[in-house]
């Protein structure tokens, strides 16, 4: 008959609870391990879409080399949506759209889009233009060429230029770019690679040899 565990001998038992011991403590390194090796990718794919400190730096030098870059876009177009004034950048954006267009049948009905969304007086994102302007662009897409907003265009861009890019260069936007925060990157394990770009190793020391 069975007589269950305590039929069998004290060091047996002390052998099952040992191994049940490792048992946890391996699946718990493991556990860590993946984690790790999770992080280590986040940390690689986050310094891969990071921008160098050289690059960051030439946006100061014209809001050209700013709104031309993917990144300095992006970032100069949540600026301006924190100061509800992202409809500038969108319609500089879409007349560099509609340059593009290669199809001449494309052309009246993009430039009516941009002219009721951007130029109207009645547009939902209107922007800031001198009345001559407004008329002449209204004349222009009833005939529709690939240069009909040009003028506009470049009325926005210097605006932007004169106001709102100056104040991005001085905001958290832009500084916190050009001058990162170091916290948790110590001297040992921070770098300066090639291109001038800080970044922290994420070396992983592996745990489930």
């Amino acid at each position: 008959m069975c007589k269950g565990l305590a039929a069998l001998p004290a060091t047996c038992l002390k052998s099952a609870k040992d191994m049940k011991h490792r048992l946890g403590f391996l699946l718990q390194k493991s556990d860590s391990c993946d984690y790790s090796s999770s992080q280590s990718k986040k940390e690689k794919i986050s310094s891969s879409q990071r921008v160098s400190q050289e690059e960051v730096r030439k946006w100061a030098d014209s809001l050209e080399n700013l709104i031309h870059h993917d990144r300095g876009l992006a970032a100069f177009r949540a600026f301006l949506k924190s100061e509800y004034s992202e409809e500038n950048i969108e319609f500089w954006v879409s007349c560099e759209d509609y340059k593009k267009t290669k199809s001449p049948a494309k052309l009246s009905p993009k430039a009516r889009k941009i002219y009721d969304e951007f130029i109207s007086v009645q547009a939902t994102k209107e922007v800031n233009l001198d009345s001559c302007t407004r008329e002449k662009t209204s004349h222009n897409i009833l005939e529709p060429t690939l240069s009909c907003f040009d003028e506009a265009q470049r009325k926005i861009f210097t605006l932007m230029e004169k106001d709102s890019y100056r104040r991005f260069l001085k905001s958290p936007y832009y500084l916190d770019l050009v001058s990162p925060p170091s916290a948790g990157c110590g001297p040992e394990n921070c770098k300066r690679s090639h291109t001038h770009t800080l970044d922290c190793n994420s070396n992983i020391i592996s745990q489930c040899a």
